[in-house]
């Protein structure tokens, strides 16, 4: 792949677009609030209610799978936990159970790539890599997901396989899928033998959702006469990126097609 190709790629998979995340990341001294203890009772009135998963119900999970709007920890084709991305303390606390302490970075504003926070980014074996929020971005997630490996040890030596919607995992051919998807879905990077692909999985995460009392929106969305707005932010959700049709990285949320910076 080309310097360009591959710069456009690294920014696709680092970047936090406008109405993804906030500017601030972590609190104070690099702790984030998804590390703490899941049975600590002082979380902020706003965020959602912790939760709770036994040990023995955790040790059976062997699926972690990344959805557009949750990660969702299975047994076979049990749900053991859904957890929703707006709850960063659920959704650290649970990966550190099951797999393990992370390693940690810390970032300034922009060290991770165009748009990254500041703060703790969490990884477990390479292979999922976890970014917590202080507060909610403007869309409600409190945490930025992404996926690099097609699977991951637990801390007791089993694998979990790691996906994201219909079992696609890292390292897949997606070239039947991109063939089907609809422009609105994907986008380039590259060309030729150096091009790169982000293919939009499932939808979610709606970036132009701001508190009521503005005007109304379609059914598609859009604001009464005003889509262009819209179509700044993008189609958010979980996405693939690719290095030609093989799937690199997983990610959420993350928008295709936004033309905002930050």
């Amino acid at each position: 792949m080309t310097p360009r190709t591959l710069l456009a790629l690294g920014t696709a998979v680092l970047a936090f677009a406008a109405g993804t995340v906030g500017t601030d990341a972590l609190a104070p001294g690099g702790v984030a609030p998804a590390a703490a203890a899941e049975d600590r009772s002082d979380v902020a009135p706003s965020s959602p209610r912790a939760v709770r998963v036994s040990d023995r119900a955790l040790r059976g999970v062997d699926v972690i799978e990344l959805d557009a709007e949750s990660l969702v920890f299975r047994d076979d084709d049990d749900t053991v936990a859904d957890v929703p991305m707006r709850d960063a303390r659920s959704t650290v606390a649970l990966l550190n159970r099951l797999l393990g302490t992370p390693s940690r970075t810390q970032t300034a504003v922009g060290d991770g790539g165009a748009c990254f926070p500041s703060g703790t980014t969490y990884t477990w074996g390479g292979a999922i890599r976890v970014a917590a929020l202080r507060t909610p971005s403007s869309v409600g997630n409190a945490v930025e997901v992404r996926v690099l490996k097609e699977s991951v040890r637990s801390r007791d030596g089993s694998e979990v396989e790691l996906t994201g919607p219909d079992g696609v995992q890292v390292g897949d051919d997606v070239s039947d899928e991109l063939r089907a998807a609809p422009r609105s879905d994907k986008v380039s990077f590259g060309s030729g033998d150096s091009r790169a692909w982000q293919l939009l999985l499932e939808p979610g995460w709606d970036p132009s959702d701001e508190p009521a009392g503005d005007e109304p929106r379609t059914e598609h969305g859009d604001r009464d006469g005003d889509g262009d707005r819209d179509r700044e932010h993008g189609t958010n959700g979980v996405s693939a990126l690719t290095n030609d049709t093989e799937v690199t990285v997983i990610g959420s949320p993350m928008p295709v097609h936004a033309r905002r910076s930050c």
